[in-house]
């Protein structure tokens, strides 16, 4: 399942509604990603854009991928839109598998897809003004391990 919305996430909340009715599976891994401060930046939010008609088949073949990698039982792929502030919840990504190993994976690669190709274009808000910033080279290096 894939959600992509402006609302705010509760991550605590979908873990237990994922968890529940899993069935056979013996792992399951979720990751929930939470906007940073940057530090000396002064950042105060993100703002992310999205092309719905893009983004969302995007996400799909990416959930498609997984699935044909590692034998999934369940997959949920919830991201926000819109302003998110500093320190809330941006992603969360939860995979279930018969085994840990397929689960981790599989969590890891939907992730690294969002942050590199994913149709999503980020804005930093901050004190002194605005940019649009990209994926960094760590995460294009993560993404690499997977081709």
């Amino acid at each position: 399942m894939i959600s992509l919305s402006p609302e705010p996430i509760d991550a605590a909340a979908l873990q237990a509604g994922f968890l529940a009715g899993l069935g056979d599976a013996g792992a399951a891994v979720s990751f929930t990603g939470i906007v940073r401060g940057e530090g000396a930046r002064n950042v105060e939010a993100l703002y992310l854009d999205h092309a719905p008609p893009l983004t969302g088949p995007a996400i799909e073949k990416a959930l498609e991928t997984a699935a044909a990698k590692w034998p999934l039982i369940k997959t949920l792929i919830v991201h926000r839109i819109g302003r998110v502030e500093v320190g809330a919840p941006i992603v969360f990504v939860a995979t279930a598998a018969a085994h840990r190993r397929a689960a981790f994976e599989a969590c890891e690669f939907l992730m690294d897809f969002l942050k590199t190709d994913a149709p999503f274009w980020k804005k930093q808000i901050c004190r002194g003004g605005e940019e649009w910033i990209e994926p960094r080279s760590e995460d294009y290096a993560d993404r690499e391990r997977w081709r």
